[in-house]
């Protein structure tokens, strides 16, 4: 899996310009590309954004090790099988990964595949920072910006504060789009 996480990160950089964040900057946020050297990190920041779920299960720690664990590799896979040519990003700051951004800059749009800050770097701003940042990429282009949000994904009010729409139910998730003015 490493390898196909170096090949992936070194393809995005090749292909694209690492996306100028001006305003996360301005909050000590940072993006590289992803390395294979960022699986154990990527794994962990994955089941951060499952621990509510896990908590209701009555596993023990290795049950929900295993499940994370298999979760974790079939949602990399999938999103290395089905956006070859997005940049898949390491957020940090103050030298340390806090989360994980993967982009597809499509002709149409800019698909963020998916965001996820590490819960100490949650509600302080980071998430709306790289979204403004990345609508004045899109815009800049005359692009819309499009995600796939879970329906109960506590980030929703954030992007429904900046303006996304949902375009299309998914059933668990809602499609989201944010256009650029005029």
């Amino acid at each position: 899996m490493a390898h196909g996480a170096e090949a992936a990160a070194g393809r995005g950089a090749e292909v694209a310009q690492l996306p100028d964040f001006h305003r996360a900057r301005q909050l000590g946020v940072v993006v590289r590309p992803m390395t294979g050297d960022d699986m154990g990190f990527l794994a962990q920041l994955y089941r951060s954004t499952r621990e509510d779920e896990l908590a209701i299960t009555g596993w023990g720690e290795e049950q929900k090790k295993s499940f994370i664990d298999m979760q974790f590799r079939a949602q990399h896979a999938h999103y290395q099988k089905h956006y070859p040519e997005a940049l898949w990003l390491i957020l940090e700051r103050a030298g340390q990964p806090v989360g994980r951004l993967y982009l597809e800059r499509w002709s149409s749009q800019h698909r963020i595949i998916d965001i996820a800050l590490l819960p100490p770097a949650r509600g302080h701003g980071l998430g709306g920072a790289i979204l403004l940042d990345m609508h004045d990429e899109a815009a800049s282009a005359g692009k819309a910006v499009s995600i796939h949000v879970e329906k109960v994904n506590p980030a929703m009010s954030l992007y429904r504060r900046l303006g996304y729409e949902t375009v299309e139910d998914k059933g668990v998730y809602d499609l989201l789009v944010w256009t650029p003015p005029g």
